[in-house]
């Protein structure tokens, strides 16, 4: 069946043949530029600039359907410039009007004048007037991915047949140019996501600092999924999810903060369900708290073999869009990994946990059955030398000799009695500021001086101590690695007073080594202050105790 000739008025076939001809050039043009380049945004506004050129329209613009069909997830324009822009302020979303009807209608065409009744094409106030028309579908592999639409052809006149087929070829080939983006771009996306998981599963068996490793798994998430920011929950003691991690541009003070098991999305995230929010503003179920600030919300639960080890949340600004389909498919893959090498570093702890018994266990057999054996021999055989021995002066030697003896003995059975002791019961502050001072004797060659002030056991909060302990642990090892210092003092100071006027508790560690060179690397430094922010505190670096202020010292302090 031949095709219907163009409707309406036509010119004559003579002049049309020469229009036809002269523009077949521009669109061969108008079709190789379309298809340059990969990158999907930069695709729709290379559409928009070379349909409006094809056929001479002043403004252009691409109507992204959303997923449903029913509305524009974007809207991507050509020939506004900054100032209208910002006039114009939000852009349409298709739910009205014109647009509205075009999405509906799904074959745009060519309406008639649009400068007629009140704003009938439901855009906005200030946007410029429209008195010609002209849309056409584009279609990406057989699914309408959006519309084309061009407005105001220059010199007043109305589009035509001649422009509208003009426009649906390139249509055509911007449906082909759109899918080869969005190809090239979901591999983008699927090789960040994966390129994320790595880096989550080789921070968590990588054997450091638990906290370190959940503060990769926020940042990973973040950067993958474009989020304003990415949170690690756990569950916590008394029930309901505790905010451990948070990777955020800005101090969100939401660190430590516990949503009880009776928010409706706690027990769903508990119960293994993800929820998607597509606004927190509006969405009841944050009716309070920080997450009101943002938009759409992605939280997944970290599940393995049927077991809840927490959560993962991945809140974007208000105003940004939905996650989509493909997003939350890679989202469940990445909590799924990131679930699977939580479980596996919980495994390797325990097998860590349970070697490290072993050990103390055979310790304390050595030193019950050889150590304190052989000193006991030694003592009954110096206290029958004492007995021999016709000298004052030698036999009181022996007897101090033999009193050593005997208090040695009694430090090695109560070392004994300590190895063997459940580990079950959390250590204080105090504890485990000691410990990772002897740990860190070894390696240094010698044992830092230590003091305390203050009630720290009872005073320092454990969110507070257990940062304090990794802060450090971090001073300790920048101080080994690269201070070659010979002298170091720790103080931890729990009666100290903030700059803002706070109670809180303050470390100090100085050392009398190098000190921090120019231009040196800053990532241990960046560590120390990224977890007293997450506290509500800060960490600067002073002169230390060497000759004229030789070395540092490191003061990190938060409140309780």
């Amino acid at each position: 069946m031949p095709p219907a000739p163009p409707s309406g008025p036509q010119p004559p076939r003579e002049a049309a043949s020469a229009e036809l001809l002269a523009r077949v050039p521009k669109l061969l043009d108008a079709m190789r530029s379309v298809g340059s380049g990969l990158e999907l945004h930069s695709t729709l506004n290379r559409i928009c600039e070379t349909a409006a050129q094809l056929a001479h329209a002043r403004y252009a613009a691409i109507g992204v359907f959303d997923e449903d069909g029913d509305g524009l997830v974007d809207f991507v324009h050509h020939g506004l410039d900054d100032a209208t822009v910002r006039r114009v302020g939000d852009l349409p979303d298709g739910r009205r009007g014109l647009l509205e009807a075009l999405i509906r209608d799904r074959e745009p065409g060519r309406p008639t004048d649009q400068a007629e009744g009140p704003r009938p094409s439901g855009l906005p106030a200030h946007h410029p007037p429209m008195r010609s028309f002209l849309g056409v579908s584009i279609r990406v592999q057989g699914a309408i991915f959006g519309n084309l639409y061009l407005t105001d052809k220059h010199a007043g006149e109305p589009f035509n047949d001649y422009d509208l087929a003009m426009v649906r070829v390139l249509a055509t080939e911007a449906g082909i140019a759109i899918g080869n983006a969005r190809l090239y771009e979901a591999a983008q996306q699927r090789e960040r996501w994966i390129d994320g998981s790595v880096a989550v599963t080789t921070a968590l068996l990588a054997g450091g600092d638990t906290d370190d490793a959940l503060q990769t798994v926020a940042e990973q998430a973040r950067r993958v999924s474009g989020a304003a920011a990415g949170i690690v929950l756990l569950p916590a003691d008394g029930g309901g999810l505790e905010i451990v991690a948070v990777d955020a541009p800005h101090r969100t003070g939401a660190l430590g903060v516990v949503i009880p098991p009776e928010n409706g999305i706690v027990a769903e995230l508990l119960a293994g369900r993800p929820v998607f929010v597509d606004d927190a503003a509006t969405d009841p179920r944050l009716s309070a708290g920080p997450a009101r600030d943002y938009g759409p919300i992605m939280l997944l639960p970290l599940c393995r073999d049927g077991k809840v080890l927490g959560g993962l949340v991945m809140p974007r600004a208000r105003g940004d869009r939905p996650f989509t389909r493909t997003e939350r498919e890679l989202g469940d893959r990445f909590a799924a990994q990131a679930a699977l090498a939580l479980m596996m570093a919980d495994a390797q702890r325990d097998r860590e946990r349970l070697a490290v018994y072993e050990d103390r266990d055979r310790i304390a057999r050595d030193l019950h059955d050889l150590v304190i054996q052989r000193l006991f021999a030694t003592g009954m055989m110096l206290e029958s030398a004492q007995r021999g021995s016709a000298v004052p002066e030698v036999r009181d030697g022996i007897g101090g000799a033999v009193d050593e003896l005997d208090v040695t003995i009694q430090e090695i059975r109560s070392a004994i009695f300590a190895l063997q002791q459940p580990a079950e019961e959390p250590a204080g502050l105090r504890t485990r500021v000691l410990r990772e001072i002897t740990m860190a004797a070894v390696p240094l060659g010698f044992t830092p001086a230590y003091r305390f002030v203050g009630p720290v056991d009872a005073a320092v909060g454990d969110l507070t101590g257990k940062n304090l302990v990794a802060a450090l642990r971090e001073t300790l090892s920048n101080a080994f690695r690269h201070a070659r210092a010979t002298r170091i003092e720790v103080v931890v100071d729990a009666t100290a007073t903030l700059p803002d006027g706070r109670p809180g508790v303050r470390l100090t560690v100085a050392d009398d080594g190098v000190g921090v060179p120019e231009g040196g690397r800053r990532s241990g430094l960046r560590n120390l202050e990224r977890r007293a922010e997450s506290v509500g505190g800060a960490s600067r670096l002073g002169p230390g105790i060497g000759a004229e202020g030789g070395g540092t010292t490191v003061l990190w302090e938060a409140p309780y």
